[in-house]
């Protein structure tokens, strides 16, 4: 059953930029946008499984620090190559300034 996880606060990210987030085993990456909107995927890059924190974040672009393969954070879709397979998002609502994610 899916449940909502107090995630960071607000002021924990700069816009156009991620934290990572882990819990229960799983490493999320959380984003704010150019636009001050807060998005979740998976943190780890789905080509070969490194760690999107250190990566470069640009518009709704997450940029992989070892390939250079691009996500749109937004909807996880892969944009560019050597990525292929999409990274899983998940729902983020914002309350009284904290992030929390539904996993």
């Amino acid at each position: 059953m899916a449940q909502w996880i107090d995630a960071c606060a607000t002021d924990d990210i700069e816009e156009e930029d991620l934290i990572r987030f882990d819990h229960d085993g799983h490493t999320f990456a959380i984003y704010r946008s150019p636009d001050d909107e807060y998005f979740c995927t998976d943190g780890l890059c789905t080509h070969e499984n490194v760690h999107l924190e250190d990566g470069l974040v640009m518009d709704y672009v997450i940029e992989c620090p070892k390939h250079n393969g691009q996500f749109d954070y937004r909807t996880g879709e892969a944009k560019r190559a050597p990525v292929c397979v999409n990274l899983g998002t998940y729902p983020v609502r914002v309350e009284d300034g904290r992030v929390l994610i539904e996993v």
